[in-house]
C-alpha cells in the first residue's frame, strides 16, 4: 500500500501507528525502493513516530492526573 493510500496519521491510535511504524522501518531496512519512495516512507515514519509520542504523552498525563488525585490528603 502506498503512503497516499494509507489513512491519515492523526486518525490512528497508538497501536495502529506503532504497527505501521514497524512496517515502515522494515521496508526501509529491506531497501529496493526508489529514492522518492524511500523519502515518502521516511516522512510517513517520522509522522508515525510523532503520533506515537503524542499518544504516550497523553497517556502519561492522564496517569499523572489520576495519581495526583489519589495522592491528595483527605480533609
Amino acid at each position: 500500500m502506498s503512503t497516499a493510500e494509507r489513512p491519515p496519521v492523526d486518525g490512528l491510535d497508538y497501536e495502529q501507528a506503532r504497527d505501521e511504524l514497524t512496517e515502515v522501518v522494515r521496508a526501509l531496512e529491506v531497501g529496493g525502493l526508489s529514492l522518492d519512495e524511500s523519502v515518502a516512507l521516511w516522512e510517513r515514519g517520522e509522522a508515525l513516530a510523532r503520533r506515537c509520542e503524542e499518544q504516550l504523552a497523553g497517556a502519561r498525563d492522564r496517569v499523572e492526573k489520576v495519581l495526583g488525585a489519589t495522592d491528595t490528603p483527605e480533609s
